[in-house]
């Protein structure tokens, strides 16, 4: 199903970025946002996973760097027959983490120094196999497609905001009016678009993760409480993140405005811990 939803989401992107092509260059332009999409497509499967370390400057650390964190991702990848997936350290004392990588066989868990100094062992745990149940869902390579998508439609609606504001979209021709309204549709509906792919995605495959990632680490509490220490620290110290990639890290780094709030791309961490405290009472906990 991932799959599917992975190559639905190219071809909505190519879709998309051809129909903005046309509006902006006519034939010309769509064969041009034709051949871009294609490209983006090909980049997105096979590198936007390095492109996302890259854009949070991750560090991949040994088990000699750090024993605690390698050796916990190792124990719980060898109890689920996982992979072992590559790790990265972020520079950053925003508490949070992120999976991310094709499948399993390519797959990397990032997990940022913040996060290390704020939790327990068993919070740890917990939030390592959130990660782990992502990368054996397979949701990395939709979540990872997705933020590529949804950069890639922000772009289109930035560029048509200054094209606007310029007045190089549309001209005094005939189809001036007609124009005006695609540059509004580009720039208004656009990125709510973008967010709303997000949501569509994210908020389901977070519950799924929660109780997966409890049954591989065994620590439903642990990871409820982490979840409230993260939203805790995160309020404190939010990241300086682009919102297109705000769904693959395990609670929302972003804080800011009602508008934030409503557009969230993930579930209510309320709603998570209760789900998860049912989970270990289920288990005996």
């Amino acid at each position: 199903m991932n799959t599917f939803k992975t190559f639905g989401l190219m071809f909505f992107l190519t879709l998309l970025l051809v129909w903005a092509g046309g509006a902006f260059g006519g034939r010309v332009g769509a064969i041009f946002a034709l051949v871009i999409a294609g490209a983006m497509n090909f980049f997105a499967y096979w590198f936007s996973d390095k492109v996302i370390l890259k854009i949070y400057r991750g560090k991949e650390v040994s088990e000699t760097e750090e024993p605690e964190l390698v050796g916990a991702v190792r124990e719980l990848s060898q109890r689920v027959h996982l992979p072992m997936p590559k790790v990265y350290i972020l520079p950053m004392e925003t508490p949070n983490a992120f999976a991310t990588g094709r499948d399993p066989q390519h797959a990397a868990i990032a997990a940022s120094q913040g996060i290390l100094k704020l939790l327990d062992r068993d919070e740890l745990m917990g939030v390592l196999g959130h990660e782990l149940a992502h990368i054996r869902n397979r949701d990395i390579l939709i979540s990872t497609i997705v933020a590529t998508l949804a950069g890639a439609l922000m772009l289109i609606s930035r560029i048509a905001g200054w094209s606007a504001m310029f007045g190089g979209f549309g001209g005094r021709g005939r189809r001036g009016g007609g124009n005006i309204i695609v540059l509004l549709l580009l720039i208004i509906v656009v990125p709510i678009a973008a967010i709303l792919i997000q949501m569509a995605i994210s908020r389901s495959r977070e519950y799924a993760a929660d109780a997966g990632g409890s049954m591989i680490s065994g620590r439903p509490l642990g990871l409820a409480g982490a979840l409230e220490k993260l939203e805790k620290g995160v309020a404190r110290r939010p990241l300086n993140a682009s919102p297109a990639t705000a769904h693959l890290f395990i609670v929302n780094p972003l804080r800011g405005g009602r508008m934030v709030g409503l557009f969230t791309t993930h579930p209510p961490t309320k709603e998570r811990v209760a789900r998860l405290q049912k989970i270990a009472r289920e288990m005996g906990q």
